[in-house]
């Protein structure tokens, strides 16, 4: 299975984030993914508008603008002009998903949906035939370098059997994103789980840009 990789920049070097992106690229990442948490949502404050508008121009990779913020109809439309590739609700943060979801699309990008360890796939069952991607949060979000969350699994599962039953009626792919505590250690069994991408951060980062490539390629299977 072809599994992609897309590196958190929570766990980046700030001081370095130019050549950061850029070591990450030649190393085979696939995209990057961007934490957007505001310190209500969850517990952290992280990056905001002018971090994507910074760091759009500085790479081809497509941008996942994960939205862990209260309020996010109140972000879509400025990350979508700033040039996010996919933006991803959280669906504790909305009561009106299936709005927003169509706000994303609006912008012609991909739009996705998250959902933290302890909500259920209920929860976003109505308004799966309308979403590129689903993001399963695999620790409590706000916090990079946190261990997965064993139950997940079997979530992960559940939600591939689900997709891979209607994609037929929907007529779309609708990927399946894991974020949390993926490390070398678990990467394979993720994926055989259903993951399409996993968000790696530590994983991704440890050791220095030197080990970008062997780390990217660790998390793929390939080494």
């Amino acid at each position: 299975k072809d599994i992609k990789i897309a590196p958190s920049l929570l766990s980046s070097d700030f001081l370095r984030l130019a050549h950061d992106i850029q070591m990450l690229e030649e190393a085979g990442a696939d995209s990057i993914h961007l934490d957007v948490m505001d310190g209500h949502f969850v517990p952290n404050l992280t990056f905001g508008l002018w971090i994507l508008k910074a760091i759009r121009p500085l790479t081809k990779l497509p941008i996942d603008a994960h939205l862990m913020v209260t309020n996010p109809e109140d972000y879509i439309d400025n990350f979508a002009k700033a040039g996010a590739d996919v933006i991803t609700i959280h669906i504790e943060a909305t009561v009106h998903a299936h709005r927003l979801i169509q706000q994303i699309k609006s912008h012609n990008i991909m739009a996705g949906v998250s959902l933290n360890p302890s909500t259920s796939l209920s929860a976003i069952e109505c308004i799966l035939p309308d979403v590129d991607l689903v993001l399963v949060m695999t620790v409590n979000p706000g916090f990079g370098g946190q261990t997965f969350i064993e139950n997940q699994y079997k979530k992960i599962s559940d939600l591939r059997k689900l997709v891979d039953a209607k994609k037929e009626v929907w007529q779309r792919k609708t990927l399946i994103e894991v974020d949390g505590g993926v490390c070398h250690d678990n990467a394979t069994k993720i994926a055989a789980h259903g993951a399409d991408i996993l968000v790696a951060g530590t994983a991704t980062f440890q050791g220095g840009s030197e080990y970008y490539k062997a780390n990217i390629a660790r998390l793929k299977g390939q080494s």
